[in-house]
């Protein structure tokens, strides 16, 4: 069965994108070679995996994507540190926690 991978990368100032792959490793490698001009991570690179999910179902994969990139960094960043109690603190009431910080 084929294995589709959600991953997160940070850039090289700091931000994040989050993809959907079928090849983790040359994904990477593609960011950081600098394929294609008019992608999010050209002028960001290097970049760095920080965080991936496997799925053997595509539609699956590109659900969660679409899901991680409507995330706050702060939230993101709880998902990658596996802090699960701030991703749930976080995912609660966003406007009650908007003037915390990421290093809450």
């Amino acid at each position: 069965m084929r294995q589709f991978y959600v991953y997160m990368v940070e850039c090289s100032d700091s931000s994040f994108y989050t993809g959907v792959t079928n090849n983790l490793d040359e994904r990477i490698r593609q960011h950081n070679a600098g394929l294609n001009k008019n992608s999010y991570t050209y002028l960001r690179r290097p970049v760095k995996l920080m965080w991936f999910e496997p799925f053997t179902n595509p539609e699956g994969a590109f659900k969660i994507e679409k899901q991680l990139k409507g995330w706050s960094r702060r939230k993101k960043i709880a998902l990658i540190n596996e802090d699960f109690d701030k991703l749930v603190k976080f995912s609660k009431n966003y406007t009650q926690n908007k003037s915390s910080t990421s290093s809450d």
